[in-house]
């Protein structure tokens, strides 16, 4: 086994920690409010969307998907859409 790091894999920013940093590291529970909520991004949804699996055809799909990041969502508020004049019975 090599035990050379591997140059490619060297990050001179992000530097491997020392039993230094360890020490003077804090608990997340010790850090003040304010920023342990930064930290834990975006706080959970009060209606959240149900997974599934559907499967629909590969040109609707290739079209949505070719419309950017958030595809999904577009399909979703498609499909709200449909159901305001369409009854899926």
């Amino acid at each position: 086994m090599n035990k050379r790091p591997n140059p490619e894999m060297i990050d001179d920013e992000n530097p491997e920690w020392a039993k230094e940093d360890f020490k003077r590291a804090v608990p997340f529970s010790a850090l003040p409010k304010t920023l342990q909520a930064k930290l834990r991004g975006r706080p959970k949804a009060a209606v959240t969307k149900e997974r599934i699996t559907i499967r629909l055809s590969p040109e609707v799909v290739e079209r949505f998907r070719a419309s950017g990041d958030g595809w999904q969502t577009r399909v979703d508020a498609a499909l709200k859409d449909w159901l305001k004049t369409h009854s899926p019975v």
